[in-house]
């Protein structure tokens, strides 16, 4: 086959997905190792027949669910790109809302930050933040090993590993010092939603999604715990749920140990971070 028919046979086996005839480039570009200009250029090219068979069967993946993500092994994120794979949570474009806060936050060039990055999955928030907050170390830290491999894969392709440190914990288990900045997307979806949401979610690690009965088990630890591993004037920025701003505000309000609490928007208009400050 040659590379038109063959984006046709994966478009119209992907016709049920989301903008079929795009993951069908998307693939086939991954798997020649090609921009689009390439395709365009060579389209009446035969590709071998390996090429061929590997591609109809990630056709046949794609179809069961698998995020396109998972096959490549990438995913850009803030301008950056990002190694992920069925270990972690696929960034998605929502949490560049919490990066974007954070460093409008502390963009004072002249002071050194400290920064935990809680649940750090791919590693996504966490380097990002090094990236652009160029006075800063991060600790990222995750439950899973898996994970923060990954973590540290991605600092080390962004050339930033200089900048970050990876530690495995439980919330707050292991965690020493104080930090200028905690941030976190935690699971938080609530147990009982997540069979119901699309394949393709259903096919990220649980671990990372179920965020229990509620959806509010790790805002409980965070909002109880984030401030005695803060600094004065320290900030918790976290990612919320479109439905529990009112919720999670009333967790951080009712420990007496957060001022000037506010949320912010994501582009859909869904409320998606909250911000909150140290009150000493």
């Amino acid at each position: 086959m040659n590379i038109k028919d063959l984006l046709e046979y994966g478009r119209k086996n992907l016709i049920e997905k989301e903008e079929p005839s795009r993951l069908s480039k998307i693939l086939l570009k991954y798997l020649l190792k090609v921009d689009d200009t390439y395709l365009v250029i060579n389209i009446n090219d035969e590709v071998s027949e390996k090429t061929e068979k590997q591609f109809k069967k990630d056709v046949g993946i794609l179809k069961l669910g698998t995020p396109i993500q998972y096959i490549t092994n990438k995913q850009e994120f803030m301008g950056l790109n990002f190694y992920v794979d069925k270990n972690v949570l696929i960034p998605q474009p929502d949490t560049e809302i919490l990066v974007e806060e954070v460093i409008n936050i502390f963009n004072n060039k002249n002071c050194e930050y400290e920064i935990l990055d809680l649940c750090t999955g791919s590693g996504a928030i966490g380097v990002s933040l090094a990236k652009y907050i160029q006075n800063s170390n991060v600790v990222m830290s995750d439950i899973s090993n898996e994970a923060l491999k990954i973590a540290e894969k991605n600092a080390k392709e962004n050339d930033l590993i200089n900048r970050c440190t990876f530690l495995k914990s439980d919330m707050f288990e292991n965690i020493e010092g104080k930090f200028d900045i905690i941030v976190s997307n935690p699971p938080y979806i609530k147990t009982e939603v997540i069979y119901t949401l699309d394949k393709e979610v259903q096919k990220e690690p649980i671990i990372a999604l179920d965020g229990g009965k509620d959806g509010l088990k790790f805002y409980r630890t965070i909002a109880n715990e984030a401030w005695k591993y803060l600094k004065q004037d320290g900030i918790l920025a976290i990612e919320i749920g479109y439905d529990q701003k009112e919720e999670v505000i009333e967790l951080l309000e009712s420990t007496g140990k957060y001022k000037d609490i506010y949320s912010k928007k994501d582009l859909a208009e869904n409320d998606r971070i909250i911000v909150a400050k140290y009150k000493c």
